[in-house]
């Protein structure tokens, strides 16, 4: 099935929304949108032919931009402030679930949110808009603690060489804006090459997912999702970098019982019940169009289970490869 296409009036089509709609395919009954962000996949979702969507988001941002379009759905969008974590106290019974984990594109755009080293704005990072900043992580967090940030969420190699920096700019005075930041991290490494990314990348994505607890929030949503689905009901996830995307394939083999005896010969063990059944071990990748299209897909990758009728239950965070930062508190 080909997604359907969206009319002018889009705020966006967001990455891989024709591959996952065809994945799912066919669309029907209650939806639930995490992350509503732009609203593409809301609106890809309701016009592929989802009776309703429950739009979920941390940004009040979000659903204020979506007013002059979502009203021509009526009650098929249901917006939902909060996060996805909590998502199985927003509905039940769901048809299907979709996430993806990429940061906002309208969050990028706007210099005063603190997302991009691109633009100069105050060191925020908040998807909320409430609580700690990345200016107060930054300013007041130790040494220790901000490199083990740096490298667990955003494996980023020269980690305590940039805490370090850090730490003796901010005995100067505080660190307050996006640029000043970006050109302290640049500082500490070697000029990248044409085609590369920029040095501050790394840096700043794990500062935001510290901010945010991007990596907390993935890992008790996949749970809530369990909970929150009915039989039968899909789970789409498109993830942006390596981190995100071992910790859904963990998720989904460990309750699709799917890891197997390591050693053939050794009896079989016994497991409980499948909660999820993965009919594609391999994640969904971006096509030539779109990647022509979209240069930022690159990197996506999307992947579908089903839920089955066992109970749902709980993991442990450590089987799923979720980075942890000792100190670290928000």
């Amino acid at each position: 099935m080909a997604a359907a296409p969206l009319s002018p009036s889009a705020p966006h089509t967001p990455v891989l929304l024709r591959p996952l709609l065809a994945a799912v395919a066919p669309v029907a009954g209650r939806w639930l949108d995490g992350t509503f962000g732009a609203g593409g996949y809301t609106r890809g979702l309701l016009e592929a032919g989802a009776d309703q969507v429950i739009a979920v988001d941390r940004d009040p941002l979000a659903f204020e931009m979506a007013q002059d379009w979502a009203a021509e759905y009526g009650d098929r969008i249901i917006m939902q402030r909060g996060v996805f974590s909590k998502m199985d106290d927003y509905a039940q019974d769901l048809d299907g679930i979709v996430l993806d984990l990429g940061v906002s594109s309208m969050q990028l755009d706007l210099a005063e949110r603190g997302f991009s080293f691109m633009r100069d704005g105050p060191l925020d990072m908040r998807m909320s808009q409430e609580g700690p900043s990345a200016a107060d992580i930054v300013n007041n967090a130790e040494e220790e603690v901000i490199a083990s940030i740096l490298f667990q969420f955003g494996e980023e190699r020269a980690s305590r060489r940039i805490a370090k920096a850090i730490v003796r700019a901010r005995d100067d005075a505080p660190i307050k804006t996006t640029l000043e930041l970006a050109r302290l991290v640049e500082g500490c490494l070697p000029r990248s090459k044409p085609g590369q990314s920029h040095p501050a990348t790394r840096s700043f994505q794990a500062l935001r997912i510290a901010v945010n607890n991007e990596y907390g929030e993935l890992f008790e949503g996949l749970m809530a999702a369990e909970r929150a689905l009915k039989p039968g009901g899909q789970l789409a996830v498109v993830t942006f970098h390596s981190v995100e995307d071992r910790m859904v394939k963990r998720f989904l083999t460990d309750r699709a019982n799917a890891g197997g005896n390591a050693n053939r010969f050794a009896p079989q063990i016994e497991t409980d019940a499948p909660q999820f059944k993965v009919e594609k071990r391999k994640a969904i990748g971006p096509d030539a169009q779109e990647l022509d299209e979209n240069p930022r897909s690159r990197s996506a990758k999307l992947r579908v289970a089903i839920r089955t009728d066992a109970p749902a239950g709980s993991v442990d965070a450590r089987s799923v490869g979720m980075p942890m930062v000792k100190g670290l508190s928000l």
